[in-house]
């Protein structure tokens, strides 16, 4: 299901409705919560703006968690002490499991009968039913999209050219980004050809973008699916990043600080982080981005990554105040504060016209390059069973012992079906 697809393009140049309503009662505190302390860079100021706008209603943020799962982690705790936020911004491939468990004790707020209280030219100006959809689970709105974005490869034009390639037409499948990558590292003694950092990713955003890229999956039917070619050609491909295009097995932070010091020739890993490596590289070298290399070009897609916004307050004032927010956070104006100081893709149709970001887009072709992977976006799936978290961590410990060579692809494939198949009991 191509779920971003129709993101690009015209949209209807409305006002967002409903974002002036006058709180008659008293002021209305609502308590925030998100994932990834650098994403403070957008959150702080959307809320600035809210509150401009909404002099009754003032957003106080917890502390960030350091990741979408160490937030889902809390937030099931905060469920069990009646400590939860008023909002909550929970990663897609955790939705699920959050609304099941939330739903059971009442601690979350349909989101249909708002919506369905809007006007119906408002809906249909801002949002598109295929982002919607990111947001809902059993056909039921609970989260209001607000980040979306699939894995993109940055890249070192410079080492492109140096190692004999086309910075202009980039292989866009993996045979011929792996060809590429033994070229750049041949290039000099302290240059790795590639870093496909998933031996310490926060989750498994990058597992499923190389299994769904190859036309795999990560579930069917309740049990694991991916003990087949793709899984063992993923493995193998892990594996040769590190053998074959020198990949350092460096934590994240350091391989980005590598990148970004023209050590490394292509480099994967979420458009959210574009703004703020542009800024690093400055004049260094030249930073360019390309689509996410897909072999299976009919059957292939890619997990649409981000998060939605879900309320959780239980007051009704609160509850009022809160659904003002999640509109501006996913209006035109906020929208495009996003995509300026991240990468994202915006979440908003009329965000992407000619009164907001498109003037942006045409100066700034980094930034347009995950538009391009819409045709391919599908949704993060996780395990909707629950212990996604648990499930992950185990998962990437044996992904780190593959591609440290301390497993065999085959033996690390046999013990990711086992073990992930034993913790969805």
């Amino acid at each position: 299901m191509k779920f971003l697809s129709k993101l690009i393009g015209a949209a209807a140049a409305l006002g967002f409705a409903g974002m002036s309503s006058a709180f008659a009662q008293s002021p209305v505190t609502l308590d925030v919560f998100y994932a990834f302390p650098s994403f403070a860079k957008f959150h702080e100021p959307i809320a600035g703006e809210f509150m401009k706008e909404h002099p009754d209603i003032k957003i106080e943020f917890r502390a960030p968690a350091a990741s979408y799962d160490e937030g889902h982690q809390a937030m099931l705790r905060a469920a069990i002490t009646n400590n939860l936020p008023d909002v909550y911004y929970s990663g897609y491939h955790l939705l699920s499991e959050l609304v099941g468990k939330l739903k059971a004790r009442s601690q979350i707020v349909d989101l249909g009968p708002l919506m369905d209280a809007e006007p119906a030219e408002w809906r249909s100006a801002n949002y598109a039913d295929n982002i919607l959809a990111l947001g809902k689970e059993d056909g039921t709105l609970y989260g209001l999209p607000f980040n979306a974005s699939m894995p993109i490869m940055y890249y070192n034009a410079d080492l492109v050219k140096k190692a004999g390639g086309d910075p202009d037409n980039m292989p866009t499948d993996w045979p011929g980004i792996m060809d590429l990558a033994k070229k750049i590292k041949a290039t000099g003694p302290n240059i790795a050809g590639l870093a496909y950092n998933i031996h310490d990713w926060p989750d498994e955003w990058l597992w499923d973008a190389m299994l769904m890229q190859s036309g795999g999956a990560l579930t069917k039917d309740g049990k694991v699916a991916f003990g087949d070619e793709h899984g063992l050609e993923a493995l193998e491909y892990f594996r040769s990043f590190v053998t074959d295009a020198g990949m350092p097995l460096i934590d994240w932070d350091q391989s980005r600080q590598s990148f970004i010091a023209g050590q490394i020739g292509l480099f994967f890993d979420t458009p959210a982080r574009l703004n703020q490596d542009t800024e690093l590289i400055g004049d260094r070298f030249e930073l360019r981005t390309a689509v996410f290399p897909i072999d299976d070009k009919e059957n292939g897609g890619l997990p649409t990554g981000g998060n939605a916004a879900v309320i959780t307050a239980k007051d009704p004032a609160k509850q009022k105040a809160a659904w003002e927010f999640l509109k501006f956070v996913t209006s035109p104006k906020a929208q495009e504060m996003v995509v300026k100081m991240s990468g994202y893709l915006p979440t908003n149709k009329a965000a992407t016209g000619p009164d907001y970001l498109g003037p942006f887009y045409e100066a700034n072709p980094n930034f347009s390059t995950v538009a391009k992977e819409m045709d391919k976006s599908m949704p993060w799936p996780g395990y909707s069973a629950g212990n996604t978290v648990r499930i992950w961590r185990t998962q990437r410990e044996i992904i780190a012992g593959v591609m440290r060579g301390d497993i065999s692809p085959k033996d690390g494939l046999d013990r990711l079906v086992s073990e992930t198949q034993a913790l969805m009991k």
